[in-house]
């Protein structure tokens, strides 16, 4: 499992009512993390791929994010197995202390006919 970190600053824009971060901004950042490991994965992946849509996500927070914060974004491939995938992304603040955990399934999509697409072998050992 290979784990990959990237850091994001808390923004007024990401402040809601209550004075921490809104919970549409932390899919925004489950979404990026995503994107971003996936585009480091595949950089130099010279076969045709597919692409990934998201199923379901499950968000367990723990503890506010606020304005100025500096945050650390891990993400890693929990699981796959056949058009399925889990990865998780744990958003933890400058302390290194979890505030949230997203678990979201993803769909392998073939690029052309947009239909489900068992992972291929290649892709799933980008992940290991």
């Amino acid at each position: 499992m290979k784990v990959f970190s990237l850091t994001t600053s808390v923004l007024a824009e990401h402040i809601d009512a209550l004075g921490h971060v809104n919970n549409v901004q932390y899919l925004y950042w489950v979404q990026e993390a995503a994107h971003a490991h996936w585009e480091a994965l595949t950089q130099n992946f010279d076969s045709p791929l597919g692409v990934w849509v998201v199923r379901s996500h499950s968000i367990t927070y723990k503890q506010p994010a606020l304005l100025g914060d500096q945050l650390t974004l891990r993400t890693y491939v929990k699981q796959s197995r056949g058009v399925l995938s889990e990865r998780v992304v744990e958003i933890c603040n400058a302390e290194q202390q979890l505030l949230a955990s997203c678990h979201t399934q993803w769909c392998y999509l073939n690029k052309e006919s947009e239909k489900p697409e068992a992972i291929p072998s290649s892709v799933l050992a980008l992940f290991e």
